[in-house]
């Protein structure tokens, strides 16, 4: 049975300073000793959480995505987070799955914090991304999506699972916390899945606090991982067998209902 491991940055983010975020993340990243698979950067890594895009927005070709690139190959490590894009007249809240040979998934995040201005500035993604990494099929999510459990609900593959490993990318506030926490293992559970969440810590420029809680999960929601409120950096292995016999053990989605979102 194969293995990933995978390393959460859960980290300050200077306020839409660009350069200062991207130069202080390749420090974090390049301290990262342990070989791994991937690299989880916070929602919109290089600005904070903002809902005025114009003022931040790139392109697919842009400074931040073509820093993943070079990150990425030279590290060898799949590196995903979310970044503010511009794609014609729209903006994104997008995912950059960027892998080491250059090869981009993305995600459009699907459900904009309207309570935050999100859903005013932002277009809304309209496709799930299940992304493959040695055999691993892992479901890339944004921050808020973890609210919508019908978006995350696995689709069944006749008895087969969709994926074994959701991924949230967050900004998440100190305010909710709990929310934060109790949605994440609800995740896991409903799913039979592994989670992994980081989230960032600090002040942002609107004053809101976040207190972090990246989260590593087994599929019974278990904490393999779970972070305090400061700059953390953790690295972990999953193993494929794990799930397995969890899933064996306790064959829950053999009992769910069949849909497809649309």
């Amino acid at each position: 049975m194969s293995s990933i491991t995978l390393s959460l940055i859960q980290t300050k983010i200077f306020w839409k300073k660009k350069q200062e975020n991207l130069q202080m993340l390749e420090e974090k990243i390049n301290g990262i000793s342990s070989p791994n698979e991937i690299i989880l950067l916070p929602e919109m890594f290089n600005t904070g959480f903002t809902s005025e895009p114009v003022k931040v927005a790139e392109t697919m070709d842009g400074t931040t995505v073509n820093w993943m690139r070079e990150l990425a190959a030279s590290k060898n490590v799949i590196i995903g987070g979310s970044l503010v894009i511009r794609d014609g007249e729209d903006f994104y809240n997008r995912l950059v799955w960027m892998l080491p040979n250059g090869e981009i998934g993305t995600y459009d995040k699907r459900h904009l914090f309207a309570y935050g201005g999100e859903g005013a500035k932002y277009t809304a993604g309209q496709k799930r991304l299940i992304a493959s990494v040695k055999g691993w099929r892992i479901n890339l999510q944004i921050c808020y999506d973890l609210r919508f459990p019908v978006w995350t609900r696995q689709q069944m593959q006749g008895s087969e699972p969709e994926y074994d490993l959701l991924i949230n990318v967050a900004n998440w506030p100190e305010k909710r916390q709990s929310t934060w926490s109790t949605l994440l293992k609800a995740r896991a559970i409903e799913n039979m899945c592994y989670v992994a969440a980081v989230n960032r810590v600090g002040i942002d420029g609107n004053n809101i606090v976040y207190k972090g809680g990246s989260v590593i999960l087994d599929p019974l929601g278990n904490p393999l991982y779970e972070a305090e409120d400061r700059e953390e950096i953790k690295s972990i292995t999953l193993k494929k067998e794990n799930l397995h016999q969890i899933r064996d053990q306790f064959p829950f989605l053999t009992d769910a209902d069949q849909f497809l979102i649309k």
